[in-house]
């Protein structure tokens, strides 16, 4: 029986890692899994007994995501996130296998729009800072050791099985069980990608070759307020919004991503509306409830 190409996965647990290893099992590979429960990424004696002999590609999730707790306790997302990166690309040189790293918005404040790949780096919090070392660290391993990497810049991120710290599953959570929605500020837009999209990216740069960056995201922004009158139709109710005001730290008012290069490089496409989107994960979310 022919043996199954292996995967190796660090995070697979997480929001993105968990979706990206179902759909690899469906397409018949074999997974691999680091995971916190596993060891400490940032500790290279912990991972560096992995069996890498057989593996074919590695998917590089593992890390610390919520920006907020970032400006809290800065120093943790740089051990997680830049030291476990490199890490990980250390055993991807000593035995010559390819990466995906995935990466995060680290522009900061954007000089126009659409925001290409080519623009400016300028990261704007410790979360987005580590993201932008472990970059770095990339480019060099790839440069200099030869080590073929493909990072991918997810732009926001949204799908099915969120953590209610993050802005679309708290509207949704609010609109399904209180009888207001509450949110800080109304106004800032982001570029909202669905996850089953970014996944469908991931996949793509498997057998990619050399160094190469990709922004992913729909191409279009939505505003905090449009989220809302998204949920809100979709679930069919008119509840009261509450906004405080409160403006986050170094927050940015509008991002869209260029996607150009993944489209004539990976020829990959997001099928997604953002509407389609909000609809499967309240059929979920409503499933869920419905079955409790």
């Amino acid at each position: 029986m022919k043996r199954l190409e292996q995967i190796l996965i660090t995070g697979s647990n997480g929001f993105i890692g968990s979706k990206l290893k179902s759909r690899l099992i469906e397409l018949n590979y074999d997974i691999i899994e680091v995971n916190s429960s596993d060891g400490d990424i940032s500790d290279f004696n912990s991972i560096k007994n992995i069996n890498f002999e057989n593996i074919s590609h590695v998917f590089h999730l593992a890390a610390k995501t919520f920006v907020p707790d970032s400006w809290i306790n800065p120093q943790e997302y740089y051990k997680v996130n830049s030291f476990g990166t490199l890490n990980v690309l250390e055993l991807c040189k000593r035995y010559n296998k390819s990466l995906t790293f995935i990466s995060s918005y680290i522009y900061g404040q954007p000089e126009s729009l659409p925001v290409s790949e080519e623009h400016k780096l300028n990261p704007n919090n410790p979360y987005a800072h580590s993201k932008f070392m472990s970059e770095q660290f990339c480019e060099f391993y790839a440069k200099q050791f030869n080590v073929d990497i493909t990072v991918i810049r997810p732009f926001n991120v949204y799908g099915l099985g969120q953590n209610k710290k993050f802005l679309i599953p708290l509207i949704i959570d609010q609109a399904m069980n209180n009888n207001e929605i509450k949110i800080k500020d109304l106004s800032p837009k982001r570029d909202y990608v669905f996850l089953e999209d970014l996944i469908e990216a991931l996949i793509l740069t498997i057998n990619k070759k050399g160094y190469s960056i990709y922004n992913i995201g729909s191409g279009y922004s939505i505003s905090v307020k449009q989220v809302i009158e998204t949920v809100q139709k979709v679930f069919n109710i008119n509840k009261k919004v509450i906004s405080d005001e409160i403006e986050r730290k170094n927050e940015i008012l509008d991002v869209v991503a260029d996607i150009k290069k993944a489209k004539e490089e990976l020829n990959w496409y997001p099928k997604y509306s953002f509407e389609d989107g909000i609809k499967e994960i309240i059929d979920y979310e409503v499933t869920i409830n419905r079955n409790k």
